[in-house]
């Protein structure tokens, strides 16, 4: 299994109610271990994000 690309936009800011990343809505635990992570660790992550971004506005400021 291939490392995924990072979902990294570049809009690094927490909203401070959803405590998830504005630019690519992960959590702070989630951006930390991404650059160690294995690659099915991150498709996991990859795959909460879709279902996090239908049930949360995170991009909104």
């Amino acid at each position: 299994m291939d490392h995924p690309p990072s979902p990294c936009t570049g809009t690094c800011t927490l909203d401070p109610f959803t405590k998830l990343c504005r630019g690519c809505a992960r959590t702070i635990e989630e951006i930390m271990v991404w650059p160690s992570a294995s690659a099915a660790q991150k498709h996991a992550i990859l795959g909460a994000l879709g279902d996090r971004l239908q049930s949360v506005s995170v991009r909104s400021k």
